[in-house]
């Protein structure tokens, strides 16, 4: 137990043994939440296409884990960034966007080293904020109530994080006999509790919740939308935390968190048959519309970026400018797309898809 918020917590002690953490309670809790993530998992081992969810759900993720830290964008927004430039983006969306990409490096990363390190967290760091920092090195460091200012919590000194660090990578890969669902659980709140880096902690830790999934094959893509239900129990969420510093109550946030995994699962597999259901009937509503149109590419484009230019198409190998033109003025006239004027640039949006999204997804700031 720690209640000496304004210390560094420079002993920050190991999550306790496996009979500890898994109690009668948190071992059913974790039955359920795998049941979950073996049917999303069989799931997206089904599809032709799996990057079509890292397109989806993805972006989703990346939304609201970065809303969780007060990063605010909307939707539109991201969907204009999506298919320009990055550097015509706002700051906001940036960092949103770098999110998914950090999601991406972080499994390929995770697979090339054969398992989490402390490496790959920093790299998730570092596609985040787009920087080249490493651990942190500066004292000082405080967690404060952003409504009050009082310090709720001091993490350990940058001198203690190398050696922290590395306790945090053995417990993470080292108890094969823990279920792996209350072991990557024990792992969130030991790196939340190490606090590694200056800034990006939350999104690095919620990515890594993640990998380790993939790392323990309960997952094969980065599909689950976990931020989505921390942000709706955000209070939750940052309470439990603190009472496993202050008061060892391990099992509440073992449950919450694997309630988490449950939930998120669940509205995922609804949302990949729904988006799979949409995607079909679009297909089929295509057909007709011209001989010519690659009306499987197309589909497949359209249900990977909500928002499309004629260059997305150009630049997908869907034919020459006049060619991506008619065949998006041509489903505009058909009722599929809806054609939007922002600034000099036309957009064609999937609105189906992007109706669909808003519904099974937090809501959007501005609406």
């Amino acid at each position: 137990m720690w209640s000496q918020p304004e210390i560094a917590h420079d002993h920050l002690p190991d999550p306790p043994a496996p009979e500890a953490l898994e109690t009668l309670a948190v071992l059913r809790a974790a039955i359920q939440a795998r049941a979950a993530l073996a049917e999303l998992k069989g799931l997206c081992q089904a599809l032709p296409q799996p990057e079509l969810l890292l397109h989806t759900v993805v972006l989703q993720e990346s939304q609201d884990s970065s809303a969780i830290e007060d990063i605010v964008t909307t939707k539109d927004q991201l969907y204009q960034a999506v298919v320009n430039p990055l550097d015509q983006a706002p700051p906001g969306v940036k960092e949103v966007l770098r999110y998914r990409e950090a999601v991406k490096d972080g499994v390929l990363a995770m697979r090339q080293a054969g398992g989490i390190s402390t490496n790959t967290a920093t790299l998730v760091m570092q596609r985040i904020k787009g920087t080249t920092a490493g651990l942190r090195t500066l004292p000082g460091t405080k967690l404060s109530n952003p409504a009050t200012g009082r310090i709720v919590y001091t993490p350990p000194g940058p001198e203690q994080l190398a050696g922290l660090m590395a306790r945090w990578e053995r417990f993470a890969h080292e108890h094969h006999h823990m279920d792996p669902l209350v072991r990557m659980a024990a792992a969130h709140y030991q790196f939340e509790a190490i606090h590694p880096f200056a800034d990006g902690n939350g999104r690095t830790g919620r990515i890594i919740n993640v990998l380790l999934l993939i790392h323990e094959e309960l997952l094969t893509q980065p599909v689950l939308y976990l931020s989505s239900y921390i942000l709706q129990h955000k209070p939750d969420y940052y309470r439990l935390l603190r009472e496993v510093t202050e008061r060892d109550a391990w099992e509440p946030w073992l449950l919450f968190m694997l309630r988490a995994v449950e939930e998120t699962a669940k509205r995922t597999i609804q949302l990949i048959r729904e988006v799979l259901t949409l995607k079909e009937g679009f297909t089929g509503d295509m057909r007709g519309i011209s001989n010519k149109m690659p009306v499987m590419e197309l589909a497949e484009l359209l249900f990977s970026f909500p928002y499309v230019k004629v260059n997305t198409l150009v630049d997908h190998g869907l034919g020459t400018r006049p060619t991506a033109t008619h065949y998006l003025r041509a489903l505009t006239q058909r009722g599929l797309l809806h054609q939007r004027r922002i600034g000099r640039e036309f957009y064609y949006i999937n609105h189906r898809l992007t109706d669909l999204l808003a519904r099974s997804g937090s809501p959007d700031p501005e609406r």
